[in-house]
């Protein structure tokens, strides 16, 4: 089963959808991250949960 470690970042409600996008495109093609969740609040902010998985690297034996 995969391994994953997860990232919250918080929206404040006076930033553009347009911001929004591209502050999670940039976490996508820079640091490989996913969307897990996004959460809309009534007053326009976001919660959003990224994530990504953890490759741990198996030890040669020689």
């Amino acid at each position: 089963m995969p391994e994953y470690e997860f990232q919250d970042v918080y929206v404040p409600r006076g930033v553009s959808r347009n911001a929004t996008r591209r502050l999670l495109t940039d976490h996508a093609e820079y640091g490989h991250w996913e969307l897990e969740r996004l959460r809309l609040y009534p007053d326009g902010s976001r919660k959003v949960r990224l994530r990504r998985r953890i490759i741990r690297q198996v030890r040669a034996t020689w």
